[in-house]
This record gives C-alpha cells, structure tokens and sequence, in this order.
C-alpha cells in the first residue's frame, strides 16, 4: 500500500480521507495508461472509462502529490493568455470556441463534484483587485470584451477604494473585476475525490509507481521499478513531475515553483472582515499575490515565485511578509502553515496538449489555471483516443514554443525575463 505522503499542508490537514492504493506489482494489461494522478490523468482516465475502456493511472506519489493537491484552489475564467494574442494565434472564430471550451471546463468541475458527492467546498465569486490605473483600465477592456466577443456576461466593474473595500478590506486596491462565473475549492479534497470516482467507474489506480521508462511501440510497455503496463494507448499527464522521462516535452514546460501560507484561526468575525463577500482574489500583477478565507476562518495567502528546485528558506517569515502588505491589520497573526511545489507553465500560458506519436497524447502546462482547465484537457484527450480529435486539434493548433537557453541557460534566462516583468509591475 502507499507510503509516501502529501506535502504538509493546510489542505493535506484538512483532508476528507487518505485512501491509498497499491503500488503496481505486476505486468498488466490495460487499454490506456494514464501517467500522472493529478487532475488531468485523473480526468482523461475518468472520460475513458464512461466510454468503456480499460484504464490504469500511474501516479509516482500519492494522488494529488503534485500540483493538484497543494494549488490555490482558485478556478478561473479562460486562460491565462489574454484572449487578443489567442485570437491572434488561431483568429476569431477558434478563440471563441477555445473560450466556449474553458466555460465547458467549469461545467465538468461542476458535474464531477455532483456525480461523484466530493466535499470540496466549492465556493462562486472571484475578485480581481488593481493596485494602479492601468490596471483598472485593463478591467474594463476584459469586461467589455469579454461580453462584446464572447457573450460572457458575469463580470462586474468595481470602481473606487472605498467600493472595493466592501470586497477586500486592503487599503492596497483602488478598484477591480467581480467575475460570479469563477471561484474557489478545496483542491486536494477535489483531487481525491476525483480518484475515488475513477476508481468507482473501474479504473485502477496505482501510487507509489514511478514511471522510469516508456517503451514506445504498438502497443505501448510503460515499466515501474515493480511493474508493466501494456497498453494499446498512454496519456502522459505528469506536468511539471515528469522529471524528463519525455525528452520532446522537456523544453516545452517550465517547473516553476509557487507557495502559500495559511494564517492561525482568525476567528469567523474577524475573517469575514477580511473578504466579506468569500470571493477568492488574485491582482493583477505578472508575479501575483491571491488569497480566500478558509472554513474553519484563516487565510489562505498565496505569491512569490521561486525558479531553483529548493524552496525558499524561513518560508513562513515571507509569506507573511507579502500578507502584510495587503492586510496591515493581521500584525499580530503568524503563519502557521507554509508550503509549495511546483506548477507547469508555458511560453505562451496557454495549455500544451498534443501527441508525441500516434498513440502517445499528452496534456500539460496549465499555468496556474489547471484547477477548471484540466477537465477539458481530459476531455478533448480522451475523444481523441477515441477517434473523434476535432477539439482536441483545436488545442493542438496554439502555439508552443520551446523556453530558450537549453538545459543549462534555461533557468537563468526565464529569471531576467521575470525580472523586467517585477519591474513592470511597478509602472503606474
């Protein structure tokens, strides 16, 4: 049975069960291998099986142990490109059906927390908060767009400081966006539960299984240390944890590593005064600050990036440090919880979904919005396995373009890049 663990955090604490799984022991065979027990294997698996295939996921930890499990919990409209550089990419007509797509994302989160009883608190209502006019000036684009182009009509404009403060008690924001169509969950609880509708639905769920090598062939021979899968099909759905075990997709994928904090209990008076309305918040920022309250009346604080493999050290003293610039009245509240990992992001920020071989496909590098994105992901994937692959062409057509510098020059690179965009944050 599992042994590893998820990574300490508010959300592995507050965990609704921590069912385990075995580890695979044997060869079988199956009709897809799904490599990755995050969202997005676990969604791919999940439409599989309503179709009626055989399906094995291989998950290196324990389900949800990467990004799935320790994220902000933040589910998001669209992507997060602006819609003008996909419109660009792809034209008019396909931007708008890649923006139905995301909105159908929702839909599935939706109908998956129904059907499979998973206790997420799943929570509507997302601000995002301008700190400059340039920023609110961008609110108002989107909103305006976003109705005019694609008939999305959930947004509202939230203009003045006191306004906004009926929304975020920040003297931080000047002004921002309502969106009602996005909002906020328990990510790990969702992950979980995911696996225990997959598994209800037949598909076997294996942890503790490293993948270390995929042989490619008709069919395909995915080994573990322990193990084979033989399967006819394989969905590489690892992201930013496949530790290059697909050398195509190694370049086309930055781990870059994120983090959050949670406060001590805040009392309910006091964390309602926070976000009286429950809204999950994110800024405008290219490197964000995003939070929400918690049930049981903390914070949940979110930012900073970190490009090395190593987290950063006295992690609780920064993120509280970046909580206090928003929230000045919490000096007398310590973080008791602080963790992180790593999310896959592209050049782009745009999902990367496309096939390695004719029965290789894969899915990665949600950038931050995998939380809704990876159900269409899952979905388009598993059409296309079944031989219907118009949608997940459409994805297939956004541009990917590898991250420049190679193995060595990578990391350094992305840092001066992120660098002009810390500064231009700071422009007025």
């Amino acid at each position: 049975m599992s042994s590893a663990t998820h990574v300490n955090s508010w959300y592995a604490a507050t965990a609704n069960h921590q069912k385990a799984y075995p580890s695979l022991e044997d060869r079988i065979q199956v009709d897809v291998c799904v490599v990755g027990g995050g969202y997005a294997g676990l969604h791919s698996a999940i439409e599989l099986a309503q179709r009626g295939y055989r399906v094995a996921v291989l998950e290196a930890r324990r389900v949800g142990w990467g990004a799935s499990g320790r994220n902000g919990g933040q589910i998001c409209t669209a992507f997060a490109a602006d819609m003008d550089k996909i419109e660009r990419w792809v034209g008019r007509e396909d931007a708008v059906r890649l923006f139905e797509l995301a909105e159908e994302a929702k839909t599935i989160l939706c109908e998956r927390i129904e059907r499979f009883e998973i206790e997420c608190g799943l929570t509507w209502g997302y601000l995002l908060a301008a700190e400059r006019s340039r920023e609110m000036r961008e609110c108002e684009e989107w909103a305006d767009t976003a109705a005019r182009d694609y008939g999305y009509e959930k947004l509202e404009i939230v203009k003045g400081a006191e306004a906004i403060r009926e929304l975020v008690d920040s003297p931080r924001y000047i002004g921002g966006l309502i969106d009602q169509g996005a909002g906020h969950l328990h990510p790990l609880n969702y992950c979980l539960g995911l696996a225990c509708g997959a598994a209800a639905l037949g598909v076997q769920i294996f942890e503790n299984s490293k993948v270390i090598g995929i042989q490619r062939g008709d069919p395909v021979t995915v080994r573990t240390a322990t193990g084979e899968v033989v399967a006819p099909f394989v969905i590489v759905a690892g992201n930013a944890y496949l530790n290059g075990i697909v050398p195509e997709l190694r370049g086309r994928l930055m781990p870059v590593g994120t983090y959050i904090g949670a406060t001590e209990p805040l009392g309910e008076a006091r964390a309602r005064s926070l976000l009286p309305q429950d809204h999950a918040v994110a800024d405008l920022k290219f490197v964000l600050d995003y939070f929400r309250r918690s049930p049981d009346h903390r914070l949940l604080f979110g930012g900073r990036v970190s490009y090395s493999k190593l987290q950063p050290p006295d992690l609780k003293t920064s993120m509280r440090r970046g909580m206090l610039k928003v929230f000045p009245q919490l000096e007398d509240v310590m973080i008791e919880q602080a963790w992180g990992g790593f999310v896959g992001i592209t050049m782009e920020r745009t999902p990367d979904i496309g096939r390695i071989s004719p029965n290789i496909y894969y899915a990665q590098g949600f950038s931050g919005q995998g939380v809704a994105l990876t159900g269409i992901a899952g979905r388009v994937v598993a059409e296309a396995v079944a031989g219907q692959a118009e949608r997940f062409d459409l994805f297939a057509r956004l541009p990917h373009r590898p991250f420049p510098g190679g193995p060595l020059l990578r990391t350094p690179t992305l840092v001066l890049a992120m660098l002009w965009y810390r500064l231009k944050d700071l422009l007025p």
